[in-house]
């Protein structure tokens, strides 16, 4: 018996990396995805991967910053699979180090637009779609760079220290409809988000100087605590940030 069975989900920012983790992991726990990208050649590889293993998934087109896709994927879900329990925002992007004086506008605003933007309007979405459910569960990923100042990117930190504290906002908002909504902020994480720092060992063993456990998370290891969150196992948690870190944020 799967810990998410009778569950349907919508998982965004899901063709690949920690995104297509959680999709595999929700599957293969019992749930019915619907998840969406702008990498359509890889979401629909992992649509037939996921299937191929008998799991039950589907793929859309989605660009979160676009209202008209986040309003067409909720309506794809409920019409393919009847209602709707379980929202992750998930997709986010992040801005090459510079100093505040050299982000240029477009950049800090196009950053915004999918950090924090884009969890606002699956969010929005979403709920009408929960609320006919009976409720459900909304996780956001933010970062540890949303509980602590990251330096190197001023805007990165804005974006997710924003998320965290829209879904504070969210919990409280929505607690009388029975949607819960929690935070994830994971520390460095291996995929291909953080590439530029794969590419450079000089870079990466320093950055591993700083954490704890000495190694940088699997996307498993993240998905794991969205698992948790997204299930009924966390039924009594809404407002709360779970780090999975390795105790980077500890010291």
């Amino acid at each position: 018996m799967g810990r998410l069975d009778g569950k349907v989900a919508i998982i965004s920012g899901a063709a690949r990396g920690q995104g297509a983790a959680e999709v595999r992991m929700f599957t293969n726990e019992g749930a019915k995805v619907c998840f969406g990208d702008i990498l359509d050649g890889e979401g629909i590889k992992l649509e037939a991967e996921v299937r191929e293993l008998g799991g039950e998934a589907t793929y859309a087109h989605l660009d979160v910053t676009q209202e008209q896709d986040w309003r067409q994927l909720v309506e794809l879900t409920e019409s393919k699979y009847g209602r709707l329990d379980i929202l992750v925002n998930n997709a986010g992007i992040t801005l090459a180090t510079v100093g505040i004086e050299n982000t240029a506008l477009e950049e800090w605003q196009g950053l915004m637009d999918i950090n924090m933007t884009g969890v606002f309007l699956g969010t929005k979405h979403a709920i009408p779609a929960l609320r006919r459910s009976g409720g459900g569960s909304i996780v956001n990923i933010s970062s540890t760079a949303g509980i602590v100042g990251i330096g190197r990117s001023a805007a990165y930190t804005a974006s997710k220290g924003a998320v965290r504290l829209f879904t504070k906002a969210t919990a409280i908002q929505h607690a009388k409809d029975n949607i819960r909504c929690n935070s994830v902020h994971p520390g460095p994480v291996k995929t291909p988000f953080i590439q530029e720092l794969l590419d450079n060992p000089k870079q990466l063993e320093e950055r591993l100087t700083r954490v704890p456990l000495g190694r940088l998370a699997s996307p498993e290891d993240v998905a794991y605590g969205v698992l948790f969150l997204a299930s009924d196992e966390a039924a009594y948690m809404t407002g709360s940030e779970l780090v999975i870190d390795g105790g980077t944020t500890a010291e």
